[in-house]
């Protein structure tokens, strides 16, 4: 049950914020500079305006799902409710050798309630994490983009039941946890220096570059990347069955979907 569907205007909506997102990640790739080696804290002075860039896209995608009558007050108090819970883990395991618990939740959320619901979620609940943490610097509007597109493909994965399902939801979990820090990286990467073999060289070919970026993955942070997507796995197999329960009969119980219908007022004969 899609809880923010992706109907035409909250699709563009999602659209545009998440080619932002791949655009502040990938341009140094595309866009060959000399600014590799600059600075260890490539976005220092441009994460700012990201970050103002990005709420209101995420504004944009819950108010395109209101001007279609697709979410409402109950959608919206749901979403903050599980934004301070993924806040609250988030604050529990801060990165710890790579160890973050909110991520399972996230994607029971997003499979459970749509990719728009945990697009908007993996956003919203990154932030709050931060602000609690103390994990607020440049690279968190990078982290809420990347936290976003787990809780928006977890919602688009293919229909599947029982036991397949979290099969299904435990794979995902491994991967999208691994690739969570190997795009995270691109946020510093091409500005800082790792040595010949492993630094971004501008007005190379794209290939070359992503050659010596996936050997520095290798060599750095993968030891991080890897316990992510594991504990990730393994919270959803052991956890995944009830949580998603919960979260179906939650969205049943409170007929986010049911129609509102006005009755003829009555009058006494």
């Amino acid at each position: 049950m899609n809880l923010i569907r992706l109907k035409p205007r909250s699709t563009v909506a999602l659209f545009v914020a998440s080619l932002v997102g791949v655009l502040a990640f990938a341009w140094p790739l595309f866009f060959q500079t000399s600014q590799a080696g600059e600075s260890a804290i490539g976005h220092t002075t441009d994460a700012p305006w990201l970050f103002v860039l990005l709420l209101p896209l995420l504004v944009a995608v819950v108010l395109a799902e209101l001007s279609e009558a697709g979410i409402d007050a109950k959608v919206i108090s749901l979403v903050g409710m599980l934004a301070a819970v993924g806040a609250a883990l988030r604050a529990l395991g801060p990165g710890t050798a790579g160890l973050e618990p909110g991520f399972f939740l996230l994607v029971l959320a997003g499979r459970a309630f749509g990719a728009g619901f945990g697009f908007v979620l993996g956003a919203v609940s990154l932030l709050g994490g931060a602000l609690i943490s103390g994990g607020v610097g440049p690279w968190m509007p990078f982290q809420m983009f990347a936290c976003a597109w787990v809780g928006c493909l977890a919602g688009l994965l293919p229909r599947a039941g029982g036991r397949l399902e979290l099969l299904l939801l435990a794979a995902y979990s491994l991967v999208s946890g691994v690739l969570y820090g190997v795009i995270m990286n691109l946020w510093f990467w091409p500005y800082a220096t790792f040595g010949s073999d492993f630094s971004f060289v501008p007005g190379d070919s794209l290939a070359d570059n992503l050659h010596r970026y996936f050997l520095f993955v290798i060599a750095t942070s993968l030891g991080w990347d890897i316990p992510r997507g594991i504990l990730c796995a393994v919270l959803v197999l052991v956890l995944g069955r009830p949580i998603l329960n919960a979260f179906r009969r939650t969205a049943r119980k409170a007929a986010f979907e049911a129609p509102v219908v006005f009755e003829p007022r009555r009058t006494d004969a």
